[in-house]
């Protein structure tokens, strides 16, 4: 039964609430713990019993830590590593060009430089050279090295790997990996086939974080001095919310330990950057995944691919704000590009139709750095994997972004398997692809094809899915306070969303082009303040800016609002059905 009713609201979308269990499990919390109810809700939900909410609720490394060792190579690796330090070797980090893979640089970067050492950082044009390693910049690494360290990248790379004549390689990844692995001295990676998905949610630098703590066991086991760790949480952190790594076991304990070493403001790139991106607040997941990741992920997308690994890494303040200057500068022209390539894909994905199980579009001359980010506006739009596609010179360089519960990685592979892509890979989540232009039709049918025996063709519009309803004198800053302990909030743990039933509008004004401002409550009684991005793109600003006095079901997430040393409740409306 609908939420409060709410079969299609003014987006819409069915409003689904708590199913009967997770209600009763709630109840069962409150009773045990004394905790307010909207926080069992939020527990109940993601499945924690009342003997483990207090672990839940305060989740530290030293309880959640896995064993490094767990992982095949790593003993191996983390040997290496430090005989490449010791002995004085020549070291080169080869990199991916986004978040996770400029975090697993820099905190190899970091960590060399406290042992003393200085690596060379390489990362991959991404449109002369793409994704991962490559046969000419593996050889030319390798004449001038004796170590290659693969972050976030290596895992499928058999041939580029095996023309590194006279280096050993190191591959810290985590993407799928194939049935074999290529000649590497060792390949940590949780998504190897023979590995038992324990960490599969782990991203690349919190692979390269663990490789580090295995490298401290074996210094202190010998007696030596060990570099900070616990002070590079911040990149591991950064990593895993960019990454949209989900937010359960150990990767929880990374974000929030990673959040209160960036509230120090130690590092100079991240403080550069938060600064040229108006952040003066604690940050939050949200920061980490909007404000200061796109601008990361800038250079590799449109602009000079090391930028984002150089800014994390550096120690000069100097250097850091120049770099944060271009990568914002970047990062706007980037939205340019995406706005114009987003409103052509979808606009043909429309013609094309999207009853299948895939959404795809692709186009001539379609900004490679951004058919990810595309990728990701058509999966919101129709709940469907995404595959977005620019084509230059006969070839196409496409990525995909999947819905929750529908694997995106393994049919990839398959395809280049099967010979209908030049390559792929890639995880559950995203994946990316090079296909001859003649045979996008092909591939494309035949991953719809793929696709649909997982279901994804059975999908409907996204339902709004809620934790429950508030008043609006409950929704407190002590209770977000509370309910912020349950987090942090992202991928696969997803910030509450609450309905407010019934409510009157009391003020609405437009604020810019498509947003809405509005206050609700009942006149006389309490009244919060909400704001809804994005409401003139559709029906909700137009329908809540006439209401007419009517009363509206609002939903959304509560989030705390500082202004001016003061702190209030806001709701970030996201939908409304006429009550």
């Amino acid at each position: 039964m609908a939420f409060l009713g709410v079969e299609q609201s003014l987006t819409g979308r069915a409003w689904i609430g708590p199913d009967i269990e997770t209600d009763r499990a709630a109840e069962t919390l409150a009773q045990a713990t004394q905790l307010p109810r909207p926080v069992c809700q939020i527990l109940a939900r993601m499945g924690v019993a009342p003997d483990a909410a207090d672990a839940y609720l305060s989740p530290t490394l030293r309880d959640l830590m896995p064993d490094p060792r767990s992982m095949r190579d790593m003993e191996k690796a983390a040997t290496r590593l430090l005989a490449a330090v010791k002995d004085r070797q020549r070291i080169a980090i080869f990199a991916d060009y986004d978040v996770d893979g400029g975090s697993s640089a820099a905190l190899l970067v970091t960590w060399f430089r406290a042992m003393g050492a200085v690596a060379t950082l390489y990362v991959p044009d991404r449109i002369d050279e793409g994704y991962g390693p490559n046969d000419a910049a593996m050889s030319q690494l390798a004449a001038a090295h004796d170590l290659i360290v693969c972050v976030d990248c290596g895992t499928l790379s058999h041939g580029p790997i095996a023309a590194a004549t006279g280096a050993d390689v190191i591959v810290l990844d985590h993407h799928l990996g194939a049935e074999t692995l290529p000649d590497a001295l060792a390949v940590v990676n949780p998504n190897r086939q023979d590995e038992d998905g324990a960490l599969a949610h782990l991203c690349a630098a919190a692979v390269v974080f663990l490789a580090l703590v295995e490298a401290g066991r074996q210094l202190r086991e010998a007696g030596a001095k060990r570099p900070d760790l616990m002070a590079m949480l911040d990149l591991v952190g950064l990593a895993t919310v960019a990454d949209v790594a989900p937010l359960t076991g150990v990767n929880r304990a990374f974000v929030r330990q990673g959040l209160k070493v960036m509230a120090r403001r130690d590092r100079a790139g991240l403080v550069a950057l938060a600064d040229i991106a108006g952040l003066d607040t604690a940050p939050t997941p949200y920061h980490l995944g909007y404000l200061l990741g796109p601008r990361i992920n800038a250079g590799g997308r449109i602009g000079q691919a090391d930028l984002g690994a150089r800014l994390l890494a550096t120690t000069d303040p100097h250097e850091a704000a120049a770099i944060a200057e271009r990568l914002n500068t970047l990062n706007t022209e980037r939205r340019e590009i995406e706005a114009s390539v987003r409103a052509d894909a979808i606009a043909q994905c429309e013609t094309r139709g999207t009853d299948g199980a895939l959404a795809w579009a692709a186009g001539p001359g379609w900004h490679p750095g951004v058919v990810g980010i595309v990728a990701s506006r058509l999966k919101e739009v129709t709940n469907r994997p995404s595959i977005v596609i620019g084509i230059e010179d006969g070839i196409g360089k496409g990525s995909g972004r999947s819905v929750s519960g529908i694997d995106l990685g393994a049919p990839i592979q398959r395809l280049a398997a099967e010979g209908l892509l030049i390559k792929g890979g890639g995880h559950k989540m995203a994946a990316g692809l090079t296909v001859e232009a003649d045979k996008i039709e092909a591939a494309m049918a035949r991953l719809d094809a793929l696709l649909a025996k997982q279901g994804a063709d059975a999908l409907g519009p996204a339902d709004l899915r809620l934790d429950g309803a508030l008043m609006p004198a409950a929704a407190t800053v002590e209770l977000l306070t509370q309910i912020d302990a349950a987090g942090p909030f992202g991928a696969g743990a997803p910030a509450p969303r609450y309905a407010f039933a019934a409510m009157r509008i009391l003020q609405a004004r437009r604020v810019g082009e498509t947003h809405l401002k509005v206050t609700f409550g009942e006149p006389g009684g309490a009244r919060l303040d909400a704001i809804a991005f994005g409401a003139f793109d559709g029906a909700l600003g137009p329908a809540l800016m006439d209401h007419g006095g009517a009363p509206f079901h609002l939903a959304g997430r509560l989030e705390i609002n500082a202004f001016r040393g003061r702190q209030s409740v806001q709701l970030r409306l996201e939908d409304a059905a006429r009550a």
